[in-house]
């Protein structure tokens, strides 16, 4: 295997066989020991992703969560995901994965036109990109998502028009629509490949989003297209500032401790490390200033495009609504935020300049 020039996840070239009963033990242990985070507390999703989680078989998934079953609280309606390629070898195990407990599929797709795919470094085709969804349905996935990107090497808004109407022809419940960006320590980034203008990127971001409204998607967060009753609840945690707890090599976390102190931590970051355990599996961690806490739910919450309700910023941070009065009356001067006292929204020009919104709550 090998890592895509665009990728900056915590994912490394596949050497030798894969450990994974080793792994998953690791996993397994390393639930255990941050047990206490969740005591009392229900898991409402399980995301497997980063990297290439489905190169694990079927067995490893599942003994993963049986384990995780017998440590923790299920909610009974738990939504439990995992990340997969569309190649052959992977999709050929769908099957399985359902059996083992998953009940949503994320599917790395990124492109069906066959240059562009090449100038990504992907290894599918776009054939085998439906044939994936074809074999998902089948296992009895119904609940899928499609990563999409915009903005690739040479793509001009036409190519992105015809790429996503091919998208949403695959009929996915969950559609994941975000422009391709060049991040630091990817091969990408060190050899720029030559991609859109910006006003051709907003052009097709702007024709993105009224053919996936067209096609029945509702759009709730900057790069989310869902159907009706189908937002992605793991993610909608994050973006709600809500706590999730992380295990595996290079995972983060987000906690709320007995008293309100909010914690971030994370584990080693190299699968060699991890595996070692010599000093535990926790990297680092901090605890979060109310700066830091005041930035980091702005960053989150409003990438929803209905925002949150206001009184949610003091349930998640622990900061009352009124230390924030200045900074969100200077957003909606700006025309930035929405005038509304019971939520906190980023108005049609706020989401175009999220960063700049963003910014005005970091002081």
């Amino acid at each position: 295997m090998r890592k895509c020039p665009y990728c900056d996840f915590n994912s490394h070239a596949q050497k030798s066989d894969l450990p994974e009963q080793a792994y998953v033990a690791a996993l397994l242990r390393d639930l255990k020991a941050d047990a206490s985070y969740i005591s009392g507390r229900k898991l409402n999703s399980i995301f497997i992703g980063g990297g290439t989680p489905s190169l694990f078989s079927a067995g490893a998934i599942a003994t993963l969560l049986q384990g995780i079953a017998e440590q923790t609280d299920l909610s009974d309606s738990i939504e439990i995901t995992v990340e997969a390629n569309p190649g052959a070898v992977e999709s050929k195990s769908f099957a399985e994965y359902r059996e083992a407990g998953i009940n949503r599929l994320s599917l790395g797709v990124q492109s069906l036109q066959a240059s562009a795919l090449k100038a990504l470094g992907r290894i599918h085709d776009p054939q085998e990109a439906m044939d994936a969804l074809s074999l998902a349905r089948k296992a009895g996935f119904d609940n899928i998502n499609i990563d999409l990107m915009f903005g690739l090497p040479d793509q001009t808004p036409e190519m992105a028009r015809q790429d996503l109407l091919a998208a949403i022809d695959l009929n996915s419940e969950h559609l994941s629509y975000y422009q391709l960006t060049l991040e630091p320590n990817t091969s990408f980034y060190n050899s720029p490949p030559p991609l859109p203008e910006e006003d051709h990127l907003w052009q097709m971001q702007q024709q993105g989003e009224g053919i996936l409204a067209d096609a029945g998607f509702e759009h709730y967060e900057v790069s989310a297209f869902a159907r009706p009753g189908d937002q992605c609840r793991h993610n909608n945690n994050y973006w709600r500032f809500g706590d999730y707890l992380g295990i595996g090599a290079g995972a983060h976390a987000k906690l709320t401790l007995p008293g309100g102190k909010v914690e971030r931590l994370w584990k080693h970051r190299h699968p060699e490390a991890y595996l070692a355990e010599e000093q535990g599996f926790i990297k680092g961690q901090r605890y979060l200033e109310q700066d830091d806490l005041i930035l980091e739910f702005m960053m989150n919450a409003l990438r929803l495009c209905q925002g949150v309700e206001a009184d949610l910023f003091e349930a998640n941070s622990g900061i009352r609504l009124s230390e924030i009065e200045t900074l969100r009356a200077h957003a909606v001067d700006r025309g930035l935020l929405v005038p509304a006292e019971n939520r906190l929204c980023a108005t049609p020009m706020g989401r175009r300049f999220l960063n700049d919104l963003i910014t005005l709550f970091s002081s």
